[in-house]
């Protein structure tokens, strides 16, 4: 018996999920577990560099720029999530020819968008950091930063496009050597650039520009059919873009964005909501500001869990819902939850006890990492609600149910933790806002999400897509 096997059989024996399913779960997932610690990891390691290298106006300038970014990736995932759910469904009903039209229309709509924020970061990026409050000098950091990775905006919405699509025909594998082998040159041209060539900010935008512009390609050999020749295990993808069919499917279209739209609603809500929290951080001062940056990058570095749990509940729910199998589809989908669950539980406690040791990796001063450590504990805890919102909401986007999960999205974010922290200005509670708004934007929305998915109003929202040989 081997060790998945074996663990399989440990979570089944504590009710969590059963031992087939955990199996099929970490297939999925265990890539994307790997592929999203990659890439979580490169932009904390960029912080981590920045701070020895500029210090705190670099780390609190970068903060303001990777907001900016943020929303970048989280527009992607939201495209990206209607693509998911469509490919694996149909994928699943056996019609690869419609799912790559899915793919193709998904790739035009990534470039419609990146086109215009190019240019806005090119053109705007210094005004837009110094919205958020920072002072002169964050100003001048986040604004280099934003001018010089503008161009991997492009890369990055296709990139995301490419990796659902692989996620959504259960290959996830491909995905992850292509985006770990990006991440990994990422850290080697970002410490060369920051300290070999001292370009500090700049050198970790441009290491973020080129290895991301590097992994575009090596994805899309795959996903336009080329075959890698064996080379490390890696597939070309079955559903291909090719320029030699129609572009456009109507039926398919509004398919696609009827699903993507409340998703895209739903990460841009988690996105934007960094940015009045940033302002409010901004009025304690820039080590307030790099205290936040740092807890919100060690909780996506956690959160690398739910880039493998999240995209596996997707694609299987959805593929059993394209077998027309919904009782398999909500079994899959609540073990995946209550697995989340107990994995975040674990991880929160494990950065909580290091949040001192890890505060000093990106910090130098005794002050400063006084400041950031609480963050980082109230970081930790918080992942475990972000935990529950990705595996649920994952399986909600499975089935195609992606209005409500944006809503409860709203909801958790800009009716209850950004009062909060406003409060913290108005009010003697002051930086302890800001532990309370980190703490509720991940938990409010997550046990809504919860809430949803128990219900199992998607098993209604999946049969208006289906049976999805009929798009």
């Amino acid at each position: 018996m081997d060790r998945i096997e074996r663990l399989g059989r440990l979570f089944e024996r504590g009710g969590v999920i059963t031992a087939d399913r955990f199996r099929r779960t970490v297939e999925l997932a265990w890539p994307r577990v790997v592929t999203g610690f990659a890439i979580m990891s490169k932009q904390t390691v960029d912080l981590a560099m920045v701070g020895v290298a500029v210090g705190t106006a670099g780390t609190a300038g970068l903060a303001f720029a990777l907001a900016y970014w943020g929303v970048v990736a989280l527009l992607g995932l939201g495209l990206a999530g209607g693509t998911v759910s469509l490919v694996s469904r149909i994928y699943g009903a056996d019609r690869p020819e419609r799912a790559s039209l899915v793919v193709t229309q998904s790739g035009l709509l990534a470039v419609a968008l990146a086109v215009p924020i190019v240019a806005v970061f090119i053109t705007l990026s210094e005004p837009l950091v110094g919205l958020l409050g920072a002072d002169p000098a964050s100003v001048r950091h986040g604004g280099t930063y934003l001018t010089v990775v503008a161009p991997a905006v492009l890369f990055e919405l296709l990139n995301l496009i490419a990796s659902r699509t692989y996620t959504g025909i259960g290959d996830t594998y491909t995905e992850m050597v292509n985006r770990a082998a990006g991440a990994l040159l990422n850290v080697v041209l970002s410490a060369g650039l920051i300290f070999g060539a001292g370009l500090g900010v700049a050198g970790a935008a441009l290491g973020t520009a080129v290895s991301t512009g590097v992994v575009t390609l090596t994805l899309g050999w795959g996903m336009t059919g080329r075959s890698y020749g064996g080379r490390l295990g890696m597939e070309p993808s079955p559903v291909p873009v090719s320029a030699g069919r129609p572009w456009i499917d109507r039926a398919l279209l509004r398919q696609l964005l009827e699903i993507s739209l409340p998703e895209i609603g739903r990460r841009l809500a988690q996105g934007l909501v960094v940015f009045p929290l940033l302002w409010v951080a901004a009025a304690f001062g820039p080590v307030v500001v790099t205290a936040v940056e740092v807890a919100r990058r060690v909780r996506t570095v956690v959160n690398s869990l739910n880039w493998g749990l999240s995209l596996a509940s997707s694609s299987l729910v959805g593929r059993h819902l394209g077998e027309d199998d919904e009782t398999e589809a909500g079994a899959v989908g609540a073990g995946i939850v209550r697995l989340a669950f107990v994995l975040y539980v674990a991880a929160a406690a494990a950065v909580a006890l290091l949040a001192t040791p890890l505060s000093r990796l990106f910090v130098g001063t005794p002050e400063a990492v006084a400041r950031t450590a609480p963050f980082v504990v109230v970081a930790a805890v918080s992942a475990v609600g972000q935990g529950v919102d990705g595996a649920a909401t994952g399986a909600l986007i499975g089935a195609g149910d992606t209005r409500l999960p944006f809503a409860a999205s709203l909801v958790g974010r800009y009716l209850f933790a950004l009062p909060v922290a406003v409060a913290g200005l108005l009010t003697p509670l002051g930086v302890a806002g800001l532990y309370a708004a980190l703490l509720l934007e991940m938990h409010v929305p997550g046990w809504i999400n919860y809430a949803l998915f128990r219900s199992g109003r998607w098993k209604a929202v999946s049969r208006r897509y289906g049976p999805p040989t009929d798009a």
